[in-house]
């Protein structure tokens, strides 16, 4: 990538006292912008020999020093540093240092520098190497809008204060190898044109990346936060691997221009609303990252439970994003789209069945599910706002047996409404299903049942009424259980209505009859059965039982038991063989569709 033009000289006089050497009424009528040095009306650059050796010398280590907008070629940058280094280190020590606007001409070598007082480089050009390797700035480390056109080296630096990298312009390498940030570390809009390093850095505060540039980085990290990574906003356009190991890590609105493989350890992700045009894959990495030798990084600053969370895919297209390994309890997923495409590798957690109290009226029904079940955070916070429970306080502990509202959704107007949830659930189903995964479908196809049956405005009333008896009887054919409770209940009701109404008192004889006529001739038999009749008495008998069980098991296998049946018994029968077949049926569909693969 090409170096960017040197800036235009602004024809804007700065607000300090400045040298004006080489003022031209035409090409530049400000000059030279450095300001004064005390005692002299010009700047560290253009006073006489005898004057700057006399300002030199009179300097001393952990003095303060003030050269806005000086122009530094590396021989005075190093007559600088010498008459400031500290004998002892021997490292060149500072207090305050002011160079906003200052150009460094070739290489600025402050390896190793110490800065006690506020370090300010705002503005700042450096046209050859920035060397800041192992510099320690005690208190705040100003580079807002500062221009790095050649290596920028700041490894093992370490930051004690707040470290400002706003909009700064990085044309060459950035390499902040090892660094240390004990504070907040502002990045924001900051670009980064060629290979950017920040290999086992480590930010005690948050590290703010939102609407950086990452033209060239093919990999970004291993790094530790304790706190937020925030790449919102951020663009990368090139292949990249990023490794972050952190508390949060934020990319909203980041933008992925070609593929891309983010692992994650410890951190809650948000993914809202993120801009990809090639593959992305998020993995939860499992062990610490490593170095080029092979040492794991240094997580001490990380004390949370060792797995990464999603918390939000709303607004992406999931067509090219791959989540491994991911814990999706509270992702929320409305507003994406492709969601059927979505892929899940690996161990994939879902939100549990949700548990609590409904209100209905001024009953509190509580609802107690027997079978876990994979779910949506959309759902919990569904049922959530329709029992009446209000949002927890930000950072309070959720109380038991309540329905989770989650963090993303304080008031009722940003809670997805049934249809919605039941066409999140329907998409997820497909991408299960397309990756062969039956069992982990089923979970999402009861989800969508359940939100289609509580639905009020998008589903009918008969069909809703159906999806009431279809889940009341098998759990929408998934809950075995379920179904094989019914189909006993039915079986042990129908042998109970057999032995009282459906078996006769005995087994019906039967009789002929016949007239002889009186001068002799043909004769005529008649023979009939009689009609079977309940017993008056001893109606539940060990024998009467086994009867009725084996009219009872027939019928659940279409087979007539050819046993004598009063009219009642007949129709209990006919129900029977009607209704228990069925429920043998969906028991068997359920437990098919648990195992199937």
């Amino acid at each position: 990538m090409s170096t960017p033009p040197p800036p235009t000289p602004s024809t804007e006089a700065p607000s300090w006292p400045h040298c004006a050497h080489g003022a031209d009424p035409v090409t530049d009528p400000v000059g030279c912008r450095g300001i004064h040095v005390p005692g002299h009306t010009a700047c560290l650059a253009h006073l006489n020999d005898t004057d700057c050796t006399a300002y030199l010398t009179r300097l001393a280590p952990g003095a303060d020093i003030d050269h806005r907008g000086t122009p530094f070629t590396e021989t005075l940058l190093g007559q600088l540093l010498s008459a400031l280094t500290d004998l002892t280190t021997p490292h060149p020590h500072f207090g305050g240092a002011r160079f906003e606007r200052a150009q460094f001409s070739g290489d600025a070598r402050f390896d190793w520098a110490r800065f006690s007082g506020n370090a300010r480089f705002d503005g700042a050009q450096f046209s050859g190497i920035a060397g800041f390797d192992g510099a320690r700035f005690s208190r705040e480390a100003r580079f807002h809008e500062a221009q790095f056109s050649g290596l920028a080296r700041f490894g093992g630096a370490r930051f004690f204060g707040v470290a400002w990298f706003v909009k700064a312009q990085f044309s060459g390498d950035a390499r902040f190898d090892e660094a240390q940030f004990s504070s907040i570390a502002w990045f924001r809009r900051t670009q980064f044109s060629r290979v950017t390093r920040f290999e086992e850095a480590q930010f005690s505060g948050n590290a703010e990346f939102g609407e950086a540039q990452f033209l060239a980085s093919d990999r970004w990290g291993p790094l530790v936060c304790e706190e937020r990574v925030d790449l919102s906003g951020a663009v990368f356009g090139a292949p990249v691997t990023l490794e972050i190991a952190a508390d949060r890590v934020s990319c909203v609105r980041t933008r992925w221009e070609s593929t891309a493989t983010v692992r994650v350890r410890r951190a809650e992700v948000d993914l809202g609303y993120a801009v990809w045009t090639a593959p992305v894959a998020l993995t939860a990495h499992p062990v610490p990252f490593t170095d080029h030798g092979g040492a794991p990084v240094d997580e001490s600053l990380l004390t949370g439970p060792d797995r990464v969370r999603v918390t939000s895919i709303q607004g992406v297209d999931a067509a090219h994003l791959v989540l491994t390994d991911t814990d999706l309890s509270d992702c929320l997923f409305s507003g994406a789209f492709h969601l059927d495409q979505l892929r899940l590798e690996g161990r994939t957690t879902l939100a549990p069945t949700p548990t609590g109290f409904h209100r209905r009226g001024i009953v509190l029904i509580p609802l107690i599910h027997w079978t876990r079940r994979r779910t949506l955070a959309e759902e919990h916070h569904w049922r959530a706002q329709r029992a009446g429970q209000p949002p927890a306080p930000a950072g309070a502990v959720p109380e038991p047996r309540r329905w989770r509202t989650g963090p993303h959704h304080p008031d009722p107007a940003r809670t997805p409404d049934p249809d919605d949830v039941a066409a999140l659930y329907r998409q997820l189903r497909k991408a299960f299903e397309d990756g062969k995964n039956e069992p982990g479908a089923a979970d999402f196809y009861y989800g969508e049942c359940e939100m289609r049956r509580h639905d009020r405005t998008g589903t009918p009333k008969t069909e809703r009424r159906l999806l009431w008896a279809y889940w009341l009887l098998s759990g929408y054919g998934l809950r075995a259980s379920r179904a094989l409770g019914w189909l006993a209940t039915a079986m042990l009701t129908t042998i109970l209505l057999l032995m009282a109404f459906g078996l006769p008192a005995s087994s019906p004889k039967q009789e002929a009859t016949g007239t002889v006529p009186a001068g002799g001739g043909k004769v005529t038999f008649v023979i009939d059965k009689q009609d079977p009749t309940n017993p008056v008495q001893d109606r539940f008998t060990t024998k009467r039982f086994d009867k009725a069980l084996s009219v009872t098991l027939n019928s659940v296998v279409f087979r007539s038991s050819g046993q004598d049946l009063t009219t009642t018994g007949t129709y209990i029968e006919m129900t029977s063989r009607i209704l228990e077949p069925a429920l043998l049926a969906l028991a068997v569909l359920a437990i098919r569709g648990r195992i199937k693969r």
